[in-house]
């Protein structure tokens, strides 16, 4: 039998029936393995530099000094250990008009930093090696960004603050770095002795304090549960815990939602394909009915063709499913080009796993969406051979669409890996699908009335040709218009979006920010501003707070589901206070206080993620200091406009004797630029910040994040491209019968070409139209839904859409079609 299935393989591949089945497959397998090798290999190199990721084997990080108390515990332990402290900062070269800036990431070690990896220096000749301990005092060891932006080399000098360093060497690999979407500010990294002189951490600094134990798995581990245990008793905030078993959670969190958006947009792939499996199967399928039925008349049982048919179809689908994860893999490069760099370190060859993910991931829809119909193909009755005029068995019984829809959906959480995320994924696929479907039937049927619009007997054939088959149509539309608006919602629909945000920043807004400012310096800071030309710069106090209470009642991370909300709770507020409503801000509820006793005004959204009402009492720990505020208004915030903007401003009295340092937002012209250099190296402690090579920064990034998404939803349109072709070679047969009739009835071949061209583009455009709509429809809820800016969109989106629509539809339409007007009519009368 197996031998027989094997010779009935290679036939049925000559003659092309599992050309297309095949094809389809690969595409779906080819999708998701791209995505499960590059996360294999990402995650397999998270595994083998956990060590290196931390710089030790435990970290205890915090926003405040670290208690003595530890670093003493530490040491009678015999344990390891090393201190860093990192902080945004300028970093200046040169001297009066000639000096320039930039904003830095400043590092302070201790000796022994780091405690486990290896910090590596580029050599003269280009290689780098390993770093000889930390920077010696009145030296520091740069990122290569800052020798490029600052124009300057090792050897020269390097002003932090009050303190000139000197450029001892270059950074090649930080291990300890941590995730490069945080890192966008250049490294300078100086001896901890050298951190005072400079006079950088001042009143208000935001500053992570960092220390690093090493030592014995039960040292470190009993270390551990004694600083957990301290800061439960104590109720210590702003602290966590890093170690090997849970280092750098947020580039875990980062990589876990990069895996599964990037697997659900691998089996959007893979939905389009297998829907182009299942079609290919019924064609199959209907094509072999009477071969079957001469194999039952030669003796067969109908266990014995099943076992036939299912060998043949598990060979296709072993050779596809192989073929389909060597292209995943040779296609997971291309993802490493855009997103490999988000890991410090080179990554390690990808396991076994994924390609056995690949293989299952084929057979399960070689399982769910082509065995169905071949199953049926045991039921063909042996009569068949004398009786032609009996119909064939219905393609998909309710049965099999369950299984279907059952194993996708299986295979869906599976890749999605989050059960809440898979079905809802799950609801809106298929009420996409429904939608698309129902939108494209209604416009099929209103096709009627435009069947006399052109007075062409091809345009007529093309309308004929849509209603007789509206179930192939719809397919065709809705496959093609799914895979159309995934990629128009990431390129044009994605440049209106940043055209809209741009739009929504006036374009005096403000592109620096001033921080830092000491009540001392007010003044002469705003002295500074105006001779700059700056006239209008308001100064505002800034205060480190954290939300201990509301209503009396303790606040702790685990009181919320939301992500958000437990980072809020657990780091520290900038909260300020003044008189007048700042502009910008608008009362959406409550009134403005009248600074006659403690009040808050809180700015909605934090509200609403916190579960914060008007009356609710709010309690701050401000530098060990209790202040307690009733909520008196709610403030709607116009973060577009990028002026200085506060969640939490209370009553000027009541935080009178709070520690307060002062921050301004300014718009500064090219021929200003020089004014930020002219403060940093007035006043060393100010940090200036250049909000738009940030942003230029972040655009980047989320630029390269975007073109990999791009890159995964072409596997997406070929796989639309690919239902087209499906459901046009399914109804091949039948076409080329209706095209021998009508060539025998006087129909010329040009007419009946330009009928099959003019159905294929009305397929295309619709399908286009429909995905326009659909990327405009989403463009919309995320500007005002997720974003809050007001966004008009270009007409163009739909010339977009039906241009590509229709060329994908010629091109899969001319590979399905080619073939249906080369049989002469004689022959197929004479079938007839």
């Amino acid at each position: 039998m197996f031998q027989q299935a094997l010779r009935m393989t290679l036939r049925d591949w000559r003659t092309g029936e599992l050309r297309f089945l095949l094809i389809a497959l690969i595409v779906a397998v080819a999708a998701l393995s791209s995505v499960g090798f590059f996360v294999d290999r990402m995650r397999a190199g998270m595994t083998r530099d956990a060590h290196q990721l931390l710089g030790a084997d435990l970290l205890v990080a915090a926003d405040q000094p670290l208690s003595p108390q530890w670093l003493q515990q530490a040491a009678t332990q015999g344990l390891q250990q090393a201190q860093t402290q990192v902080f945004p900062s300028m970093a200046q070269a040169g001297e009066g008009d000639a000096a320039r800036s930039v904003l830095s990431s400043i590092k302070a070690v201790t000796a022994g930093y780091p405690l486990r990896g290896q910090l590596r220096l580029q050599g003269s000749d280009g290689r780098d090696r390993p770093a000889d301990g930390i920077p010696q005092p009145g030296t520091i060891w740069v990122d290569p960004q800052i020798l490029s932006q600052l124009g300057v080399k090792v050897g020269d000098t390097l002003r932090l603050g009050d303190l000139a360093l000197k450029i001892a060497a270059v950074i090649a690999i930080e291990p300890d770095r941590g995730s490069a979407f945080v890192n966008f500010a250049p490294r300078v990294m100086l001896n901890e002795a050298d951190l005072a002189a400079t006079h950088l951490v001042q009143v208000g600094s935001r500053v992570t304090y960092r220390l690093l134990i090493a030592g014995p798995p039960e040292a470190v581990q009993r270390y551990q549960q004694q600083i957990e245990r301290q800061i439960e008793a104590d109720r210590l905030r702003g602290v966590r815990l890093e170690s090997l078993e849970n280092g750098r959670p947020e580039m875990r969190a980062t990589l876990d939602r990069a895996e599964q958006f990037l697997s659900l947009v691998g089996l959007l792939s893979a939905m389009l394909a297998a829907l182009a499996v299942a079609m290919a199967a019924r064609r199959f399928m209907l094509r072999h009915l009477d071969a079957c039925a001469m194999l039952r008349c030669f003796g067969m049982t109908q266990a014995q063709v099943t076992s036939l048919y299912l060998t043949e179809f598990i060979l296709i689908g072993l050779a596809a499913s192989f073929i389909g994860m060597l292209v995943g893999f040779a296609a997971h490069f291309a993802l490493l080009q855009w997103l490999g760099n988000f890991l410090p370190t080179a990554l390690p060859p990808p396991g076994w796993a994924p390609a056995l993910q690949g293989v299952a991931t084929g057979l399960l829809l070689l399982v769910g969406f082509a065995l169905p119909p071949i199953l049926q193909l045991r039921n063909v009755p042996h009569n068949r051979v004398i009786r032609r005029d009996q119909g064939a068995p219905q393609a998909l019984t309710v049965g099999t669409y369950v299984l279907g829809t059952l194993v996708f959906s299986g295979l869906l959480l599976w890749q999605a890996g989050d059960l809440k995320l898979g079905l809802l994924t799950i609801a809106g696929f298929l009420g996409g699908f429904g939608l698309f479907a129902l939108v494209a039937w209604l416009c099929l049927r209103a096709l009627r009335s435009l069947r006399g619009l052109v007075d062409r007997q091809s345009w007529r054939f093309a309308i004929d040709g849509l209603q007789r088959r509206p179930a192939a149509a719809v397919m065709q539309v809705v496959a093609l218009g799914l895979g159309l608006m995934a990629l128009l919602l990431l390129t044009v629909i994605r440049g209106d979006l940043v055209g809209a945000w741009q739009q929504a920043t006036p374009a005096d807004a403000p592109n620096r920010f001033i921080i830092n400012i000491q009540p001392d310096q007010r003044e002469a800071v705003q002295q500074a501003l105006r001779q700059g030309g700056v006239q209008d710069a308001a100064l505002y106090p800034m205060i480190r707070g954290r939300l201990v209470q509301i209503n009396g009642r303790a606040v702790n991370p685990s009181d919320y589901q939301e992500d958000r909300a437990k980072r809020l709770v657990d780091r520290e507020f900038n909260l300020s206070t003044m008189r007048d409503i700042p502009p910008g801000n608008g009362i959406v509820g409550g009134r403005w206080y009248d600074d006659s006793h403690p009040e808050a005004s809180v700015e909605r959204g934090l509200a609403q993620t916190l579960g914060i009402k008007l009356g609710d009492k709010l309690q701050f720990d401000i530098a060990g200091q209790l202040v307690e505020a009733p909520v008196t208004s709610m403030r709607k915030l116009e973060w577009g406009s990028l002026r200085v903007n506060f969640f939490v401003i209370l009553n000027p009295t009541l935080m009178r004797d709070t520690p307060q340092s002062w921050i301004t937002a300014v718009h500064l012209t090219p021929q200003q630029e020089a004014l930020g250099n002219t403060l940093a190296r007035d006043f060393p402690n100010l940090t200036v910040v250049d909000i738009g090579s940030v942003l230029a920064q972040i655009q980047e990034v989320v630029g390269q994040v975007i073109a990999a998404v791009e890159f995964l939803f072409l596997f997406t349109l070929c796989s639309g491209v690919l239902v087209l072709y499906a459901a046009l070679a399914g109804s091949q047969d039948e076409r080329v019968r209706e095209a021998g009739l009508l060539r025998a009835l006087g129909a010329t071949r040009q007419e009946l070409s330009r009928a099959q061209r003019i159905e294929v583009l009305l397929v295309g455009s619709l399908a286009g139209l429909l995905a326009a709509s659909g990327a405009v429809g989403i463009g919309w809820a995320l500007a005002h839904y997720v974003f809050n800016f007001d966004w008009s969109f270009s007409p163009l989106v739909w010339v977009a859409g039906m241009g590509l629509g229709a060329a994908c539809s010629a091109l899969g339409g001319w590979a399905g079609l080619r073939h249906v007007l080369r049989r002469p009519p004689l022959q197929t009368l004479r079938e007839a």
